[in-house]
């Protein structure tokens, strides 16, 4: 970690005081943004840890691939090469870094107190759905789509799985309920004495992998062969052939209707950028075409990410504006897509662009980002698909109905189009307490499988070496709290989780806590999670070159540089499926409420009329 200058040291310990003393949320815009970059200052300076392993190792000859085109434009599939001193940092395998200092990363001692089940029934189960009025489903979905780009530990260890004791009016069907443990990294040696590491199973990159694949042999299945373009059937979906070459006991297992609708969106947009770049660039090969595709791609998703969905989920007045600061600086969007960067300064002009900077240490996604990303409370238990053309509520299911099996036949029922515009029209949920999807509670996987992930949640941040609440909140700087009263501002929830941790506050989960927050104005997730968000989310594009050093035409394209300034969540949506026009219509922001369209208003391009699909049965909606 870079030690502090002296101005430095007083402007950090400014904004650190006026946050406690007034807090950030709670201050004009502009001091609101001053006391942020003085918080983030803070976060790069303490709160960056290595963990170590082979990713730390220097590039050698013998590393060096034959061809420098091989990997100065385009991102590699297992992301090495992305820092060309230390071609392994960040790649398959490396290791998942850290916020806080190592001493405190053991696992919990305490890992089945209270026990996670019965925290699951007792404060997370969902008595009722509450909305997240403020967005749609589009943004909840959203979310799961990046994730699975971000994090993977890969498949769980099969062997000493964690046993949880059961109450006797506990109706889990296996006694105990076994969880599996996470796989440990390969290169942790126990002799060290240091806390345990675990690897990532994708690449810490932000680099399109959920669309791409990180495993050769599925990339190479996806990709046609002609023009840099993926395959895509006759339905407008990804071909079924592809299932071969998906694990549903691992990660894909998780797959559902939502994430086939991004997966196929961003699929027909890569594709449309081929075209886009063959017009430019006729004698291009097949692979300069796709790397290239890809590589516009996966900076158009992380755009849209940083200045669309953020600003969505955390509607701050002074973080729309620092979100949109982070890519666009704080000149604005206007003067940096017209004039370029003006500045070398990230706060000036933004990130995208400005020089690479792992702030002293090797860049990873870490394992305090997972754990306050554990936000399963945004998915319904129960969705309602509409015709686009009609508005005929075409079927009322529940999430058993539109899993990872049933995806590709439902879209083919209902139409993309439609699927995308029942999600426009639905609401997410609030990530609050006791709104945890009732189906997750008791998920049965596609392999045959039966999981609480609640309860797994619980247990992967204290497996993992996160510290409980109170002790996460002063390792990023934050007051503790004192009394259960001011960790959630309502008498009956407080009781609640005294009950649960036996009056110990200090035992509260991190997860409980964050669930349990009163949230600044306009946010969706807590300001204790956010701490996590100013030093994380602007790392993942400070780190990577395509997003500093090589984020300009010379590497992109001019038209793909164009491409990414240009497009929004809206064009892309409009570019692949315009008759939603009506439905956006006026619509800024793609992960807000859509409009609800009377069928004599609508296109009469708009689908036709599809014959109503079987409700989903009440039996499937267990708790």
């Amino acid at each position: 970690m870079k030690r502090e200058g002296f101005l430095s040291k007083i402007f950090t310990q400014l904004a650190e005081s006026l946050d406690h003393s007034i807090g950030w949320s709670r201050m004009p815009k502009m001091l609101g943004i001053l006391t942020l970059i003085g918080l983030r200052k803070r976060l790069r300076e303490r709160n960056l840890y290595n963990t170590g392993g082979p990713a730390d190792e220097p590039a050698t000859a013998a590393d060096m691939l034959p061809s420098a085109g091989e990997y100065m434009t385009a991102r590699t599939l297992d992301g090495t090469y992305n820092d060309l001193e230390h071609p392994l940092m960040g790649s398959v395998g490396s290791r998942f870094g850290r916020n806080i200092p190592l001493e405190f990363t053991y696992p919990d001692p305490a890992i089945l107190e209270p026990s996670p089940r019965e925290v699951s029934r007792e404060l997370l189960t969902r008595d009722r759905f509450i909305p997240a009025t403020t967005l749609n489903l589009l943004a909840g979905v959203w979310l799961q789509f990046e994730v699975h780009d971000w994090f993977s530990h890969g498949k769980d260890a099969p062997d000493a799985p964690w046993e949880v004791p059961l109450r006797d009016d506990d109706d889990w069907p296996e006694r105990p309920m076994r969880i599996p443990r996470t796989n440990q990294d390969p290169t942790y040696s126990s002799d060290s004495r240091l806390p345990p590491t675990f690897v990532t199973a994708d690449s810490h990159w932000w680099d399109g992998s959920q669309i791409y694949g990180s495993d050769p042999k599925f990339a190479a299945a996806l990709r046609s062969g002609e023009d840099g373009k993926i395959r895509i059937d006759e339905h407008g979906l990804l071909p079924q052939d592809l299932e071969q070459h998906v694990d549903l006991s691992g990660v894909a297992g998780n797959f559902w209707v939502g994430l086939g609708l991004l997966h196929t969106l961003f699929s027909l947009e890569h594709n449309a950028i081929c075209d886009r770049l063959r017009a430019e660039y006729r004698h291009w090969s097949d692979d300069q075409l796709y790397d290239r595709a890809r590589l516009i791609n996966a900076a158009l998703m992380a755009k849209i990410h940083t200045v669309e969905w953020t600003p969505a989920i955390i509607a701050h007045p002074t973080t729309r504006l620092a979100m949109n600061a982070n890519w666009w600086g704080l000149v604005g969007e206007r003067i940096t897509s017209r004039f370029g960067r003006i500045s070398s300064s990230e706060v000036i002009s933004g990130i995208p662009g400005s020089p690479t900077d792992h702030h002293g240490v090797p860049y990873s996604l870490t394992e305090e980002f997972v754990a306050v990303y554990r936000m399963h409370p945004l998915l319904p238990d129960d969705f309602v698909f509409r015709s686009l053309a009609t508005d005929e509520v075409l079927a009322e299911l529940t999430f058993p109905d539109i899993g990872a099996i049933q995806t590709r036949a439902r879209l083919q029922e209902f139409g993309v189009d439609s699927a995308f515009y029942s999600f426009g029209l639905s609401h997410p949920g609030a990530i609050t307490l006791h709104n945890y999807p009732r189906f997750l509670q008791h998920f049965n996987r596609p392999d045959g499988t039966l999981i609480d992930l609640a309860a797994i949640d619980l247990l992967r941040v204290r497996e993992r070496g996160v510290p409980r609440y109170n002790e996460f909140r002063r390792l990023f700087h934050k007051k503790p709290v004192e009394s259960f009263e001011e960790l959630t501002g309502d008498t009956e929830r407080a009781e609640e989780i005294r009950r649960t941790y036996n009056g110990d506050l200090d035992r509260v989960d991190l997860m409980v806590g964050l669930y349990a927050e009163p949230l600044p104005l306009g946010f969706g997730f807590s300001d204790t999670a956010f701490r996590v968000f100013i030093l994380m989310a602007s790392r993942r594009l400070n780190s990577d070159r395509f997003f500093t050093r090589d984020y300009r035409p010379e590497v992109y394209t001019p038209a793909g540089f164009d491409w990414i300034n240009r497009n929004t969540m809206v064009s892309v949506l409009l570019r692949h499926f315009p008759s939603l026009e009506p439905a956006l219509r006026g619509v800024q922001n793609a992960f807000v409420p859509w409009n609800r369209v009377p069928a004599s208003k609508k296109s009469a391009r708009g689908p036709a009329k599809r014959p109503r699909a079987r409700r989903g049965r009440s039996s499937e909606r267990r708790a």
